[in-house]
């Protein structure tokens, strides 16, 4: 019998008596079921999180700070400057000439968190009109838009689900006077949601301001970024710097995203190695009872890579079984889950986990890891033993 009809005679045979062995077989599968389950979860909210202010972002837009501004809340720009930014080259004009942009101002309200009332920071964007044409993307889906001039706000759908009171005709009390929710809107998903939007000029003389924090301009191109950060640093009455807003927003999500993926990465190292002590015993508790059973096949001509090789396909096999129910529990719990989390700008940013597809393979990469390295010894151990020491001792 050549090697190949040998796994598969040993390898069918060992699969047909695992129902025999549930209770020992159902540890590797729990173990590492719930090292992959709770991985990918954890890992989905890191996914989320950049997703949603990646959404943000765009090549052919930028966003221009003071220098040395590391976000909107650090900056500050004069009305002068924000005249200089619109027109510089590489900015893109409307239909009606136009500079197609848009001064904003940044400033946090605390509101009641939805479920349990406790106060959290609630970031409020000051628009100017062309911040619509900047953000197609952003749309009424209930109310209508805020009219410059009165207290007016529009809330995104994310920030109307993480905080109380912001359905549409309610009226929230901050800077010493009630502000009207006229609308919600989406953002495609973006950073956005999690903000309420008002009309600059009312959202700064309410934060008694004299300047904005930030402007968004439309490039003619991509390519036009160089131009524009060469303009801008080349004028002497400027003292700003420009980066694209998928630059910013991604920076804004580094480190938020990078503490998430170590904490998921370090849970998941140490549960990986309890499962793989598990796998380990279980797979030697597996072999010592078959003792007899493995001898009598080398007796009988079996040779130790076909031993060798069944071990490890049921260890696998296992394996397998237990990061598909782990990361298909991950999905099924957590997949757009929406929570919320303290951004860069110390303020509320909803976002929902992600469980993609590329998630899950990571989770099946490492059960099979888990299952390999759980199986490897066991293995080699079964094909090691004296035949005629395993026949005498049972």
């Amino acid at each position: 019998m050549n090697t190949l009809r040998q796994i598969w005679a040993v390898s069918l045979m060992n699969l047909r008596s695992v129902p025999q062995r549930w209770s020992t077989s159902l540890v590797i599968v729990v173990g590492i079921a719930g090292v992959v389950g709770v991985l990918t979860a954890i890992l989905a909210m890191g996914e989320g999180f950049s997703a949603t202010l990646g959404a943000a972002g765009k090549e052919d837009q930028a966003i221009v700070l003071r220098s040395g501004a590391t976000s909107e809340l650090t900056s500050g720009l004069s009305r002068e400057t924000v005249d200089l930014i619109k027109r510089a080259p590489g900015v893109a004009r409307g239909a009606d000439g136009e500079p197609v942009a848009s001064a904003e101002i940044l400033v946090i309200a605390d509101l009641p968190k939805a479920g349990t009332g406790t106060l959290a920071n609630a970031p409020i964007r000051g628009v100017q009109p062309g911040a619509f044409g900047l953000r197609p993307e952003v749309r009424i889906i209930e109310g209508r838009n805020f009219e410059p001039g009165p207290r007016e706000l529009i809330v995104g759908r994310g920030a109307a689900s993480q905080f109380e009171g912001l359905e549409v005709g309610a009226r929230v009390a901050f800077r010493d006077a009630d502000w009207t929710i006229v609308g919600i809107f989406s953002a495609g998903g973006g950073a956005h949601e999690s903000e309420l939007w008002g009309d600059a000029e009312t959202v700064m003389s309410a934060y008694r301001r004299g300047g904005f924090q930030s402007v968004t301009v439309q490039l003619e191109s991509a390519e036009s970024m160089e131009a524009f950060q060469a303009a801008l640093a080349d004028d002497p009455r400027l003292n700003v710097e420009a980066q694209t807003l998928r630059a910013y927003f991604s920076a804004q999500s580094r480190q938020m995203s990078t503490l998430i993926n170590v904490l998921g990465y370090t849970v998941g190292y140490i549960m990986a190695i309890g499962a793989l002590f598990g796998a380990l015993n279980t797979m030697y508790a597996a072999i010592s009872t078959r003792a007899r059973e493995i001898a009598t096949l080398r007796a009988l001509g079996f040779g130790g890579t076909a031993i060798v090789t069944s071990v490890m396909i049921e260890a696998l096999l296992l394996a397998v079984i237990g990061g598909a129910i782990g990361g298909g529990l991950a999905w099924a719990l957590f997949n757009g889950y929406t929570v919320s989390t303290l951004g860069a700008n110390f303020s509320q940013v909803a976002f929902d986990f992600k469980v993609t597809g590329e998630l899950l393979a990571q989770g099946i990469a490492w059960s099979l890891v888990i299952g390999f390295l759980g199986g490897l010894f066991p293995a080699w151990r079964a094909a090691r033993q004296e035949v005629t020491t395993a026949l005498r001792s049972l």
